[in-house]
């Protein structure tokens, strides 16, 4: 039986690491066949109920959530372009569940041209450890799947906060058609003192909590047309220059961009720059690069591409 601090409830504290917790939304809307992003409303339902079983607690109002706080590396609102409104709604969100945002600005790794995030990990190690110690909890549940994190697991063990850890292992093949995978640290699951596999428990149950983990989607738009003359450019095979164009068709995370000299060019969720791939719709102006799709080359046995950093351009 817990030797509970505050007898009347069980006082829960979240934390997200925000990163994981979007690509693992991105894998449930864009590749697994629920073609859902997770709600955080429902995982919310899920965890209390989840600590309501495994304390023997009959009641899940007795297993409140007393504090919440997500962390992530963003980009500086003027590289963001018209993906503003999707981190804008999506902070909303998070205002509406009284979860705590935290943000650090993404930065370069030396020569990469690709921004990271620094320090996240280290941040929500901190601030979970110090609001340990002041608000108390019970159990603290950590959404996350890094090895980063055994030390924070061990220091709090040491207060005699209890850890839930919530993960998802997952794998899928990506637009290059290798295979992206996923899993959680072995030695995080084994420090925590409640490691709950969330890919188990959707996988392999299908009840009204598993169904309250995904987002009800919403019926899209009607789509914008843009006439094919207002277009300003037609694409090229030249991967160093930028090119200009319409989107033509969206599928489930993936489209394609128009361009009559290549059969129109294929592109994937991951390669926007400035947009949430749930915003686009047909008609859209684009801006964007060509390279090489060696898969669908040696499959077709002739020269095939696909188009990389694209980018929305405002009207």
């Amino acid at each position: 039986m817990m030797d509970s601090r505050v007898k009347d409830f069980l006082r829960i504290g979240i934390f997200y690491d925000g990163y994981y917790f979007y690509k693992v939304s991105n894998y449930y809307k864009y590749e697994h066949e629920r073609k859902s992003r997770i709600s955080i409303t429902g995982l919310h339902e899920f965890i209390r109920h989840e600590i309501a079983g495994l304390t023997g607690i009959k009641d899940k109002r007795f297993c409140q959530i007393i504090d919440a706080h997500y962390f992530k590396g963003r980009p500086y609102a003027r590289d963001l372009g018209e993906k503003v409104q999707s981190e804008r709604v999506f902070d909303d969100i998070l205002m509406r569940e009284n979860i705590v945002s935290h943000y650090l600005p993404l930065r370069y790794n030396g020569d990469s041209s690709s921004m990271q995030e620094k320090g996240i990990d280290v941040w929500l190690a901190l601030e979970a450890y110090e609001l340990a110690i002041y608000k108390k909890f019970d159990i603290l549940v950590l959404v996350a799947g890094d090895g980063d994190y055994v030390p924070l697991v061990r220091k709090l063990t040491t207060l005699g906060t209890q850890v839930m850890l919530i993960s998802w292992d997952f794998s899928y093949y990506n637009e290059n058609g290798v295979i992206t995978e996923t899993k959680t640290s072995r030695q995080l699951l084994e420090e925590v003192f409640y490691p709950i596999s969330m890919h188990e428990y959707i996988n392999n149950n299908d009840n009204e909590i598993i169904d309250n983990l995904f987002v009800l989607e919403k019926p899209i738009a009607a789509p914008r047309i843009i006439p094919k003359n207002d277009q300003q450019k037609t694409a090229s095979e030249n991967t160093d220059e930028e090119q200009y164009s319409t989107i033509c068709s969206l599928r489930d995370g993936f489209g394609f961009i128009r361009d009559d000299r290549n059969n129109n060019i294929f592109f994937h969720y991951s390669t926007l720059t400035n947009i949430d791939f749930d915003e686009l719709t047909t008609g859209m102006k684009v801006k964007y690069y060509t390279e090489g799709d060696a898969e669908r080359s040696k499959k077709e046995e002739a020269p095939r591409y696909r188009a990389c950093k694209v980018t929305v351009m405002d009207e």
